[in-house]
């Protein structure tokens, strides 16, 4: 049995519960801490290719110097990056920050657009910073795919995609709306700790009855 349209009310329940051991992902704590759109976006741009616990706590720090858009704009680039250092580019980063902060301030009236299409106009907002600010940031459903929510799919046989864009596009057909706002934080949390991208933890998952990756490959290997 692999994963199917049918007994994914199943898998995630497992998953869910499986999870409960664990911290929540970077951005969803923010999200929680601070029940801000802009703090979910800016949280987000700084966790690309970072660690979660790089990245709250750089937030974190971001955060406490500058609460709002209008006082983060007042920072020197130099400040950013050494309150967000050491996330993965800082100082790329920290450019992005300022140039998000002065479109959102000087087009949007301050506030973060809760729109995709818009979101993904500003510098360095992809179509996953996008949906993760809908749902992290306005609680609305959205799907957003990071490399954990394309690689867990296609790993248990349920999809067969290439990027994560294309899994976005066939999870939208596939995954009833009423999990598309936990998926993410699920697949996050799971892929993080038990499905790893290189030696995933198949001894200790909920959900290897529903997997072909532990039936095809990790079962052969340990026969």
């Amino acid at each position: 049995m692999v994963v199917s349209n049918e007994n994914i009310d199943d898998v995630l329940k497992r998953i869910r519960a499986h999870n409960a051991q664990y911290a929540v992902p970077a951005v969803t704590l923010v999200a929680r801490n601070h029940h801000s759109a802009y703090h979910v976006l800016i949280s987000t741009l700084i966790s690309l290719r970072t660690k979660d616990e790089v990245t709250a706590k750089a937030a974190e720090r971001l955060f406490a110097a500058a609460r709002t858009p209008e006082k983060i704009l007042k920072l020197s680039e130099k400040k950013i990056v050494e309150l967000i250092y050491p996330a993965g580019f800082y100082r790329t980063k920290a450019k992005t920050i300022k140039e998000v902060t002065r479109t959102i301030l000087e087009k949007y009236g301050g506030r973060v657009p809760d729109d995709v299409e818009e979101l993904t106009t500003m510098k360095g907002v992809g179509r996953k910073t996008a949906n993760l600010v809908l749902i992290e940031g306005y609680h609305k459903p959205a799907m957003c795919i990071d490399t954990h929510c394309h690689r867990i799919p296609n790993r248990w046989g349920w999809i067969s995609t290439k990027n994560p864009d294309e899994t976005e596009m066939v999870l939208r057909g596939k995954l009833p709306k009423k999990h598309w706002m936990e998926f993410n934080q699920l697949l996050v949390t799971f892929g993080q700790n038990t499905c790893r991208p290189v030696g995933p933890h198949c001894w200790e998952c909920p959900v290897t009855a529903y997997c072909d990756y532990y039936k095809t490959v990790y079962r052969k290997k340990t026969e």
